[in-house]
């Protein structure tokens, strides 16, 4: 990471899917099961780092 990147706060949809190497499908599931934390922001969702970082530990 170079000094002037900022890590980020929350993935996209489909920025989870390619960091997790989840389907968008799958990724819902876990939405509705409340697996990950999901913040509607407009009309974007986004996943925060945090939420998806769980679940990937298996803490979720």
């Amino acid at each position: 990471m170079q000094s002037h990147d900022v890590p980020k706060l929350g993935y996209s949809i489909r920025e989870a899917c390619q960091a997790s190497s989840l389907g968008r499908t799958t990724l819902y599931k876990h939405i509705a099961a409340g697996r990950v934390q999901a913040v509607r922001i407009g009309g974007r969702v986004i996943i925060p780092a945090e939420s998806l970082q769980a679940l990937i530990a298996g803490e979720a």
